[in-house]
């Protein structure tokens, strides 16, 4: 392919990246923009360029031996929701804009400590952005035909302006605001998109050389089997090859939490900690297809090419060589993304550091005490860019000087162990308050020192002077000082040798000096906030410990130098209505302080902020027995607070349930009286039709004929009989109520009691036009009281026939064996039960409110009488819902 068609893809490319991040700019509310897998395919910043080639190389001359660098942040990702997200909260407390803010912060603002943190950071990363750019460059140069221009100079070389084209990209989208602490969503968002197209890309070629140009994995796996070596590939080795993966895991476990654009992207950029919950299970299965078709592309390679061609770049010559430019130009744009994110990122992350905690700190501060505000921020502006294109710049000539020389993977492991000895002063002082900041700056020199010696001295000296005399034996022949086999200890690899012996060292030395040196009270300050940081976070700007004299006027005036006097008083009209205090105070406390350095803190840093606000104020210093003292005191309030808060709660759930008690008391208080006035209304009724009809018997002079006489005394009778069951009920459901009635208990036939119960209400059924229907075809003996059953039955059939319809009204009633227990069911065709009546039919006291202008016979009763004695027996009784026509009455009966 032609080399301008290769440029004007790669500026093609470029400007749909740059499109993208302009909308997500644009759009930055937008839920596309801010949800969990915008933030979780950001995270895959992780799978560089070392990815996308390097671990095929290694896979295709070391087997699986690519898999540890994968391992250790799958292991690490399930850690997330307690480690990353301790580390967001804290973070996001003190607006912290980049991982030497962070450790800096833990260690009192050290100045020192932040500007080492970020010169380590530029010796990990730099090699790093050396390996994306030497990807480039010979990607580049495989994908262009043989007639194609080749580079002589830097100026005529096209990484290098590719190189430029990455640092115009980070500069226009990361350095919009002087707040390093803001989220860049349009860079955020473009990652996120190159991180799905480089997944996508390598699974496509993934599928085409092991299904299109091999018979799938066996095929491949079969005629691999053959090669010599083939047992190495496939299997761990002897316990030395053990080692080397246990340090390569632990290597990777910390590169996800500290590596500059891992910490960027995963702890700055993100918006809501519970896209934690989403990124531990989302992460790991991203990586997981990453890997999926490594070896089969290494080995597909290996039984093609053999060894004449480099392993890294399979991707892109195997398809090259069946002629598919098609599916190369993917690969290569895969590439390409892999290799931009990376860089984006990393620049961005470097520049805030170099910013924040070099060039402003040691240099910058008297010039912006005596500047405008508009001056002030175009110059922290105008140092990030700088700084970017000095990074991506230096990088490149590492890349001319020192990358042709050593694989993909080398270089990334040089990285990593450099950027390695952050973790002890990382994570020991995340979980332990005694660590101190001289324990932290003597730990990371030494550590790095060691690694420079044992990892990136010996290519160094090999490259400068063509020999490997310092390899072979040792700092002026001394054998115990071979960088690769310090001490004798010869048995892993150079990597895992240089992480073993300084991370060893590193760690030996911060225990040390942190339990044989006192830090100063600030020290103690930041690490009680950081260890215990749950409790804290409830203070925010009182946690801080500070004695002195400080005026507001002059903080204010600070602040106004970099936020400018509109946000300068917004900040602080904010402050004092949170702490409840007048607009004129002039004394300002120790909340102010903390206050003011967060505020300034993601513009020039944590150590500047300090440095600037103790400009202005007199601090007095205080004891650690104080420190102590004030946060005991701090932990007890909060304490206190959270009791406070608890029983405050309890009262108001206690309230609310009282109220709520109360209300179901006057509900109840009306049904009673509903309930009476229908019970008045049903003794009256009855008694008033018999003392009618008596009056009528008593008044006759002889002249009334038979058949009337016959009529009354029956009219008589059926009221009589009217009332003795409404008392029946009223002294059954007492008796209920009060728990004074005893079931006789006897083996029966269920189906001949239902048969009884049918029979009874037959005559009452017919007169109606209704038909029931029995269902019940077999016997089934259980042992219940018959006469209450039969008092059910005969409740729910009567209930059932009373709203069915007159003309074509129908009944059914059956039964059906459960798992220990007899279901029995009642069906009608009436109009049904009210939605708003069914958790309520079987209460006392209740009636639906449709009873006001229909309002059926009986007392109500019925159906609670119903439901007692069905729980009497162990049994349940409900009504089915969302029945379209009719209702359904359903009581269960257990059995043995």
């Amino acid at each position: 392919m032609n080399n301008y068609i290769l440029i004007f893809i790669i500026i093609s490319y470029l400007a749909v990246l740059f499109y993208i991040a302009f909308l997500a700019e644009k759009k930055r509310q937008s839920k596309w923009v801010n949800n969990p897998y915008v933030y979780t395919f950001s995270l895959a910043v992780y799978c560089s360029a070392w990815t996308y080639y390097g671990s095929i190389g290694i896979a295709a001359n070391s087997g699986i031996n690519f898999l540890p660098i994968y391992l250790g942040p799958v292991i690490a990702a399930p850690l997330w929701i307690i480690v990353l997200r301790k580390i967001i909260r804290i973070s996001k407390q003190h607006k912290i804009s980049s991982i030497a803010d962070f450790i800096s912060l833990r260690y009192g603002n050290n100045r020192f400590l932040g500007a080492l943190v970020t010169i380590v950071c530029l010796l990990g990363t730099l090699p790093y952005i050396s390996l994306q750019l030497k990807a480039v460059s010979e990607t580049f140069e495989i994908m262009a035909d043989e007639t194609s221009y080749v580079s002589t100079t830097v100026f005529d070389d096209s990484t290098f302006y590719v190189a430029l084209l990455l640092a115009i990209f980070a500069t226009f989208f990361g350095t919009q605001n002087t707040d390093a602490s803001e989220k860049h969503k349009g860079i955020i968002a473009s990652v996120a998109f190159e991180s799905i197209l480089k997944l996508i890309f390598f699974l496509i070629i993934g599928v085409y050389i092991t299904f299109y140009l091999f018979d799938g994995t066996s095929d491949i796996y079969n005629q691999m089997s053959t090669a010599e070596n083939f047992k190495q590939l496939i299997t761990l080795g002897n316990v030395e090859n053990g080692f080397d993966w246990f340090f390569m895991i632990a290597l990777a476990f910390i590169a996800i939490f500290l590596l500059p654009r891992q910490f960027q992207v995963s702890v700055l950029e993100n918006n809501r900690e519970k896209h934690l919950k989403k990124a531990i299970w989302l992460f790991p299965l991203y990586l997981l297809l990453f890997n999926f078709f490594v070896i089969f592309i290494a080995w597909a390679g290996k039984l093609t090419f053999g060894d004449t061609q480099n392993a890294e770049y399979y991707t892109l010559l195997l398809p090259l060589e069946n002629g598919n430019s098609f599916l190369a130009t993917l690969v290569f744009l895969g590439g390409f993304s892999a290799v931009i994110s990376m860089v984006i990122v990393s620049t961005l992350a470097l520049s805030t550091m170099v910013s924040n905690n070099l060039i402003i700190p040691y240099g910058f501060l008297d010039k912006f005490i005596k500047n405008q505000t508009e001056r002030n921020s175009k110059n922290i502006k105008n140092i990030r860019r700088i700084s970017i294109f000095l990074i991506i710049i230096g990088a490149y000539f590492f890349y001319i000087s020192f990358s042709k020389e050593l694989s993909l993977y080398s270089i990334g492991l040089i990285s990593f162990v450099i950027i390695s000895q952050l973790a002890p002063s990382f994570f020991i002082g995340l979980f332990w308050n005694r660590g101190a900041s001289k324990a932290a700056i003597i730990g990371i020199i030494v550590g790095t020192l060691i690694t420079l010696y044992t990892l990136v001295l010996p290519f160094v000296l090999q490259a400068y002077t063509g020999t490997d005399d310092f390899t072979q034996y040792g700092l002026n022949g001394i054998e115990i000082l071979k960088p690769y086999a310090l001490f004798g200890i010869d048995f892993l690899s150079p990597p895992a040798h240089a992480f073993f012996w300084s991370i060893t060292c590193n760690v030996l030395c911060y225990l040390t000096f942190s339990l044989t040196s006192k830090g100063n009270y600030r020290e103690r300050n930041y690490a009680e906030m950081f260890v215990d940081s749950s409790n804290f976070a409830t203070l925010q700007d009182s946690a801080l410990v500070w004695k002195g004299e400080a005026y507001v006027s002059d903080i204010k005036n600070v602040l106004v130098r970099f936020l400018g006097e509109k946000e300068a008083t917004r900040a602080l009209k904010i402050f004092f209505t949170k702490y409840d205090l007048s607009p004129d105070t002039q004394l300002a406390d120790a909340r102010l302080i903390n206050f003011s350095e967060k505020l300034l803190t993601g513009s020039i840093g944590g150590a500047s902020a300090k440095i600037l606000i103790a400009s202005v104020v007199k601090e007095e210093q205080i004891s650690l027995v104080e420190v102590l003292k004030i946060l005991e005191e701090s932990k007890e309030n909060i304490v206190n607070n959270k009791v406070l808060r608890e029983k405050s709660e309890e009262l108001s759930q206690l309230s609310s349930k009282l109220k709520n008690v109360n209300e179901e008391l006057i509900t109840k208080d009306k049904q009673k009286d509903e309930f009476l006035d229908t019970v008045a209304h049903e003794l009256k009724t009855p008694i008033t039709g018999i003392r009618a009809a008596t009056e009528l018997l008593m008044d006759d002079q002889g002249d009334m004929p038979k058949d009337m006489k016959n009529q009354f005394l029956k009219n008589i009778l059926q009221d009589s009989d009217r009332l003795a069951r409404l008392i029946n009920n009223i002294l059954d459901f007492e008796k209920l109520e009060t728990g004074r009635l005893h079931l006789d208990l006897q083996a029966k036939d269920l189906q001949k009691t239902i048969e009884k119960a049918v029979t009874s209400i037959q005559q009452i059924a017919s007169k109606k036009n209704i038909k029931i229907n029995n269902k019940t075809a077999h016997a089934i003996t259980i042992s219940y009281d018959e006469d209450r059953i039969l008092q059910v039955l005969t409740n729910l059939l009567s209930n059932a026939i009373k709203f069915c319809p007159k003309e074509n009204g129908k009944v059914t009633i059956d039964f059906k064996l459960g798992n220990g227990e007899v279901e029995v069911s009642v069906q009608d065709n009436g109009k049904g039960i009210a939605a708003e009546d069914h958790d309520y039919i079987f209460d006392k006291f209740y009636q639906s409110r449709h009873q006001n202008t229909i309002k059926p016979q009986g007392s109500g009763l019925g159906l609670a009488i119903t439901k007692q004695i069905v729980e009497k027996h162990g049994g349940k009784i409900w009504a089915k819902k969302a029945l379209k026509n009719g209702a359904t009455l359903v009581f269960t009966l257990p059995f043995k």
